[in-house]
């Protein structure tokens, strides 16, 4: 049986020197089980994500290779891809011409998103928001931001065809 995770981080900026990583969401997919998990915060660690990540599964990203896993390297001191095989999704997208971020691919193949107002940058707003002022409600769109992104990563791997 065949295990699939499918990763996407958040963070407060782009530089991991200058950012926090605010959240790690996962879908962990073995034969016809799916779990998602999330750690938010003071909770994302590397006992956590060692937890998660099983040595030889196949690690789903889209633009992991420059972003995701050199964040979480440089802040947890954990390179993923020495933990499983690392498939990055854009790649494969360029292979069929399909340019740009993950919410641009998604539109031009037609995959859906409850939230159509959150971005990257919209994801730090929420973040500060939680984080200055409490804001419960904040802290859940970010959380629901991530899991569609995640999500999504298994619907645009099928799609491309990817093993």
């Amino acid at each position: 049986m065949r295990l699939r995770i499918y990763l996407d981080i958040e963070t407060t900026g782009f530089s991991a020197n200058a950012a926090d990583l605010t959240v790690i969401g996962l879908s962990i997919e073995e034969g016809e089980k799916n779990n998602f998990k999330q750690l938010v915060g003071d909770g994302i660690s590397i006992s956590e994500l060692k937890k998660l990540i099983k040595k030889g599964c196949t690690l789903y990203t889209y633009n992991g290779s420059r972003f995701d896993l050199p964040f979480i390297h440089n802040k947890l001191g954990i390179d993923l891809a020495k933990h499983c095989l690392h498939k990055d999704l854009m790649l494969d997208c360029w292979k069929k011409n399909l340019y740009g971020g993950l919410k641009s691919v998604e539109r031009q193949l037609g995959l859906q998103r409850k939230l159509k107002d959150v971005d990257g940058y919209m994801a730090v707003i929420l973040w500060n928001k939680y984080k200055k002022y409490g804001d419960k409600e904040a802290l859940q769109k970010l959380l629901i931001y991530n899991k569609e992104d995640v999500i999504n990563l298994g619907k645009l791997r099928k799609k491309l065809g990817v093993g």
